[in-house]
């Protein structure tokens, strides 16, 4: 329980976990049902005023987290607690940790990196059937090896025009910290998945879903290696990625620098990347989502 002096405002900073199956992203849109409608009825109630959430990755319709980041403000803030929350929180969304904050914290832009994973089962059996909601059905083995060395060429610094739905003003320049695929063969029923891993300083608007929508046909054999790299080359959506659905994707992660650097983190963050370099002039930073 905390208290704020009267006239005065606390910044807590708040991670959940949501089923993004019933939802249709994170967002508020008049007359559908959203992540970011619920949980700020919820804390609205609570501390008996409207806040504004801030979130570390607007995740679209369909999409999963595990470890999404929120900040707000508010005042009256005796009743606002992980009981007091989860037990108002409808069932698809937990709240996992709360904490205060200094006002410095921003969970979008002072976040280092975020992370994702999208999880395919590809054994011809099919997906386990409790697991089938999270993960994307194909009937053909994935070549792991051949969709690493695929992504290879993805990882660092890009234009990732070929793989974003961009924002007029924004930038599509990302860099891509890590980018693989893992095998897992579950012990109790052999079932096969494949788990990409992919870790960015920022995602564009439905890249992470596009980046599987390159290398799986790399795993399928109906594209050679160098296809996703040529796809990036190209700068453009019409290079024809395949844009893969949503329900297999979850943002697993979020990362934030030390305290004493979230401020400068914040303003690199703000600055818009032209090419390789930062345009320091500019405070846009849109699409921070996957």
């Amino acid at each position: 329980m905390v208290d704020s002096p009267r006239g005065t405002t606390t910044r807590f900073r708040l991670q959940l976990s949501y089923d993004g199956s019933e939802f249709h992203g994170w967002a508020k849109q008049r007359g559908l049902r959203t992540v970011e409608d619920e949980l700020g009825s919820v804390v609205d109630h609570l501390v008996a005023e409207h806040v504004d959430l801030t979130c570390a990755g607007r995740t679209d319709a369909g999409v999963h987290a595990r470890g999404q980041v929120v900040h707000f403000d508010a005042e009256r803030v005796d009743r606002l607690t992980l009981d007091h929350l989860n037990g108002a929180l409808p069932h698809d969304i937990r709240a996992r940790q709360l904490d205060v904050v200094p006002p410095e914290f921003d969970a979008r832009f002072s976040a280092q990196w975020r992370r994702y994973s999208y999880t395919v089962s590809d054994d011809p059996r099919g997906p386990d059937p409790l697991m089938r909601r999270y993960q994307l059905a194909l009937s053909d083995e994935l070549d792991i090896d051949a969709m690493n060395e695929a992504s290879r060429s993805l990882v660092g610094e890009h234009d990732f025009s070929s793989y974003c739905k961009v924002k007029e003003h924004g930038t599509s320049v990302r860099e891509v910290l890590e980018l693989k695929w893992d095998r897992l063969v579950s012990a109790d029923s052999g079932l096969r998945t494949a788990i990409m891993h992919v870790k960015a300083d920022a995602f564009c608007r439905s890249m992470v879903r596009s980046l599987a929508g390159a290398l799986i046909p790399v795993g399928q054999g109906r594209k050679n290696r160098e296809y996703p790299a040529q796809a990036l080359e190209k700068r453009s959506r019409d290079a024809g990625i395949a844009v893969m659905p949503a329900h297999a994707l979850v943002l697993e992660e979020v990362g934030y620098p030390a305290a004493d650097q979230w401020e400068q983190r914040q303003w690199r963050t703000r600055s818009v990347r032209s090419g390789h370099q930062w345009n320091e002039k500019s405070n846009d930073a849109s699409n921070l989502g996957p």
